[in-house]
């Protein structure tokens, strides 16, 4: 993971958030290139579940919504992390991603004291448990004895009596206290006034914006049940303890689809199943890797008092599996909320069936900054060239920030460049491409492969003087083709726009 996190600095993708005043965790901003790469996925989602569908239609709603659609939709009274403090050093963490496990010796099932780790993968999580559990036996009799295998617990399953037992990962002392609920929502104040009247908050997420919009929307586009309504938005959530880099922070983007359907037990299931293949068929499209990937259906506690069903596609995160895009057949709890909320109603009048009824819905949500960090997982890559190692980002050419860099043999040779260029001009009018005479051309290619680039265009001297066309070299096999000069964009636009 640190590797990456240089990459992206490095390389222009992504920056901590103000970082000339030492930053602000849980916020970040994106480069040259991972504002490019952040569009570029993006438009992909946006042209595969909206431009290319005749039923979903998009949204793009105000951050700040009237206070009282929180109300209606529960985030007032319900929208919380359980949270700690260590009383002694201060530090706030979330509950549920402290884990505590008894230290056991295997002679005598004996429990000589506890352990407390955050959550990370397996291995990560074990580990630190080991490196803790040695530090407290060292200064014991028990030092050098058998422990047998952890049961990790979250912090929010353990009792008060084994609360005060385990010790906080800030002090190393049972100075953390039970879990109470924080809320997430980040308030403001609107006008000049800053008193109650003015409270409102920033949105937490952005499918309520389509749920008061459902009447707005299905009146003006003249749609018909079963269709979506789309919004690609930011969100902001005053997490507990943001981590893990942008997989979870404090303000983030996130595109989604609230598909209405109608009501009925049979008749929500193929829907949701359609969806969950859907979305992974994007996710494929864009270079997820699908061996990175996996489900997880909700179940349970586990499952939102509302949903009919949930479910998770998870990717393996360098830290852990964690969920990456969820699938929620929500039913019709939103707008009925907001209708009770409101006093205004929001049902459907069906034409066929001549039934009035509030429609259900289905929801996949996916976290843009999510995306990118699992887009960047699957796409670094090292291999050897030449004898020598090779990192490189391995993007789609649909989703990669910069397309394709056209590199004239010498600079200092003006009919080379003069020809370099002309086609440069020609390329950048229909994607982002750029420019780089600097240097011996194998360095070139590397500095392209590290920023993901699939196409080096190189001009040489029988492109000039023979008509011979240009090389073009593949960033993933370094395979070199040569094409003549009117045969370049159609063979580009194939590879990346798909046609």
């Amino acid at each position: 993971m640190d590797e990456i996190v240089s990459l992206c600095k490095r390389r222009g993708i992504i920056f901590p958030s103000s970082e000339i005043y030492n930053g602000m965790a849980g916020f970040y901003d994106y480069g040259p290139l991972g504002a490019e790469l952040k569009k570029n996925v993006k438009d992909a989602w946006w042209k595969n579940f909206v431009t290319s569908r005749e039923d979903v239609v998009g949204l793009d709603s105000s951050i700040i919504h009237n206070p009282a659609t929180w109300q209606s939709s529960g985030h007032l009274d319900g929208f919380s992390d359980p949270m700690v403090d260590c009383k002694e050093t201060k530090l706030r963490y979330r509950a549920d991603q402290l884990f505590a496990s008894p230290i056991v010796l295997t002679e005598t099932a004996e429990a000589i004291g506890w352990v407390c780790v955050q959550e990370g993968n397996d291995a990560d999580m074990v580990k630190d448990a080991k490196k803790m559990a040695k530090r407290m036996m060292k200064s014991t009799e028990h030092k050098g004895k058998a422990i047998e295998a952890w049961n990790f617990r979250d912090l929010t399953e353990v009792s008060e009596e084994e609360m005060s037992m385990i010790p906080s990962p800030g002090s190393g002392e049972p100075t953390l206290t039970m879990p109470r609920d924080f809320n997430l929502m980040f308030q403001t104040n609107v006008g000049a006034m800053s008193d109650g009247s003015s409270v409102a908050y920033l949105r937490p997420e952005t499918a309520q914006g389509i749920f008061i919009n459902f009447k707005n929307a299905i009146g003006t586009s003249r749609q018909k049940i079963p269709f979506g309504i789309a919004q690609i938005g930011k969100a902001f959530r005053n997490e507990i303890t943001p981590r893990n880099f942008i997989f979870r922070s404090r303000e983030f983007e996130q595109m989604e689809v609230e598909y209405f359907i109608p009501p009925g037990d049979d008749v929500w299931q193929p829907f949701h199943e359609k969806w969950m293949q859907e979305s992974k068929d994007f996710l494929l499209s864009v270079g997820l890797r699908e061996d990175l990937m996996g489900w997880d259906v909700h179940e349970g506690d586990s499952l939102a008092h509302y949903a009919r069903a949930c479910t998770d596609i998870t990717f393996r995160f360098p830290f852990g599996v964690q969920e990456l895009m969820g699938i929620a057949a929500r039913g019709n709890f939103d707008l009925t909320a907001h209708t009770e909320g409101s006093g205004k109603s929001l049902d459907y009048y069906d034409d066929e069936t001549k039934e009035k009824y509030i429609p259900h819905c289905i929801e996949p949500s996916l976290g843009v900054d999510r995306l990118i960090l699992a887009l960047i997982c699957s796409a670094y890559a090292e291999d050897e060239v030449n004898g020598e190692k090779r990192n490189f980002l391995k993007f789609s050419p649909k989703i990669a920030p910069v397309k394709v860099v056209v590199l004239p043999l010498l600079k200092n040779k003006e009919e080379l460049v003069s020809v370099a260029r002309e086609l440069y001009d020609q390329l950048k009018m229909r994607w982002n491409v750029s420019w780089d005479a600097s240097g011996a051309v194998g360095r070139r290619y590397r500095r392209a492969d590290e920023v993901g680039t699939p196409f080096c265009i190189t001009i040489d001297f029988d492109t000039i003087e023979k008509d011979a066309g240009v090389t073009i070299r593949d960033r993933d096999t370094t395979e070199q083709i040569r094409l003549p000069m009117d045969e370049v964009i159609p063979y580009l636009s194939k590879q990346i726009d798909g046609y």
